[in-house]
């Protein structure tokens, strides 16, 4: 993540707090962004200098009527200083500021099998209780880990895998 795109960030959210719409925000942007995935050539147009600031603007206000402010000004502003490229890192700047107020935290869980529901609260309530936030899991299988899970949450890796323990067993059977 660049230092501009967490600048932005932190101006945006500043400003969303101020009116009150932190959760709007983020979820228009997400939306912003989705379409301009969906439609070729979008963020090409949007990020060329060769078109008139004045024109690109135009195509903000026609393609997304209904974004509120302050998401629809901040579009604005990253076209008009042509940094609408570092949208999607702006709002995954966006995205841990507002979960760090929330005191949210995404827990990605890669296990061996599929979790079952019951395996998931059980993982979810352990780790809301060892580190005092709401979690949310984002589960997937890595058949590679043989047996166990691997969980990576706030910048920490919890490795109970059975391909983990059984490289530690082999690191001190060759010593």
């Amino acid at each position: 993540m660049t230092e501009m795109s967490k600048a932005y960030a932190d101006a945006l959210y500043s400003l969303a707090m101020d009116c009150g719409t932190e959760e709007e925000t983020l979820e228009g942007l997400r939306m912003v962004l989705k379409h301009l995935r969906e439609v070729p050539g979008a963020m090409d147009l949007l990020a060329s200098p060769s078109i008139p600031k004045e024109e690109r603007a135009a195509v903000l206000d026609q393609a997304f009527v209904g974004l509120q402010e302050p998401a629809m000004g901040f579009l604005h502003v990253l076209t008009g200083k042509g940094h609408i490229r570092q949208l999607e890192e702006c709002i995954k700047a966006y995205a841990e500021l507002h979960d760090s107020a929330r005191k949210l935290a995404t827990a990605v869980v890669k296990s061996a099998v599929e979790l079952t529901e019951e395996e998931k609260n059980t993982l979810k309530s352990k780790l809301e209780q060892k580190l005092g936030r709401t979690i949310r899991l984002d589960c997937s299988v890595d058949p590679s880990l043989l047996g166990g899970l691997v969980v990576q949450v706030d910048g920490r890796i919890i490795d109970g895998s059975l391909k983990h323990r059984l490289h530690e067993i082999k690191e001190v059977m060759n010593r």
